[in-house]
């Protein structure tokens, strides 16, 4: 087989993070597209309703961190790659990349959603306004329930605690994980419990890259400076990208404090591996 070129760890991983967040944005992005617009137009209710986009987003996490995981971990969210440098020893100079890669996969699978439903959305809301604001970027109460910034600030610390928790708890060997490579598909299920019980207040973004990505295609594709506002005119983009950090923070620090640094070491309990890091190859 020929080889292709020589690309660096770094690079592979930036590579998988990109590609798992995009399968994530693809689905969860593409899921609200199709209730919110798809069914304004009178697309049958099978297609549509919250949990379909619960289901969807969760279905999107499980295969983005399947699809990146065996090279870069799947964090697939900003919030998670900044909680495991915070706690579990997650390279800081990794970081910037990891967030550069995840916000550009969440980016460009937007673009693309935007593009397949470019005609539903320009039929449904020709004037590209909130009507389908939600169908990219998140907003307080979803821009209908008495919710403000603040509001939607506490929910997004919440629901990000509860993910990173449970995150941690399932990876965490030294605990009971899911075996036989379940986690991604466990994390999965927990990203849908969040949607369905955490859902209203926020949108539950959960992940700065989810967002942020979104956002900035909406900008460019017609939306303007609204995409960076609620519907009360108040510059929100901020809150889903700061309190997720701050949530994740305090979900990985409780899963340490309550739980964590509460299990007995087992005497012969593998360590992580050392050693020089290796380069990948592509082809």
């Amino acid at each position: 087989m020929t080889r292709g070129p020589r690309v660096s760890q770094l690079g592979a991983e930036m590579m998988a993070e990109f590609a798992g967040t995009l399968i994530l944005i693809l689905f969860g992005v593409g899921v609200v597209a199709q209730v919110v617009a798809g069914s304004g137009l009178g697309a049958p209710d099978s297609l549509g309703g919250h949990d379909a986009i619960a289901w969807a987003w969760g279905i999107g996490v499980t295969l983005g961190v399947y699809a990146s995981a065996r090279i870069s971990g799947g964090h697939i969210n900003p919030a998670v790659t900044f909680a495991l440098a915070v706690f579990k020893g997650f390279p800081w100079r990794k970081v910037l990349p990891f967030w550069f890669a995840q916000v550009l996969g969440a980016f460009v699978a937007a673009l693309i959603v935007r593009w397949n439903y470019s005609e539903i959305l320009q039929k449904f809301d020709p004037g590209l306004t909130q009507k389908t604001h939600l169908v990219f970027s998140t907003m307080p109460g979803n821009g209908t329930l008495p919710i403000g910034t603040w509001g939607a600030f506490r929910d997004q610390v919440i629901g990000t605690a509860i993910l990173l928790f449970l995150v941690l708890a399932l990876t965490d060997l030294r605990n009971a994980p899911p075996l036989a490579n379940l986690a991604p598909f466990i994390i999965g299920l927990v990203v849908v419990a969040i949607g369905m019980a955490f859902g209203s207040a926020a949108g539950y973004a959960i992940n700065p890259a989810r967002d942020l990505g979104p956002r900035l295609a909406q900008y460019i594709t017609g939306y303007g400076s609204d995409a960076w506002h609620d519907q009360y005119g108040h510059l929100y983009f901020w809150v889903p990208l700061v309190a997720p950090m701050i949530g994740a923070v305090v979900g990985a620090g409780l899963y340490i404090l309550l739980v964590g640094r509460n299990i007995p070491e087992e005497e012969g309990e593998p360590g992580l591996p050392t050693g020089p890091e290796p380069e990948y190859d592509v082809t």
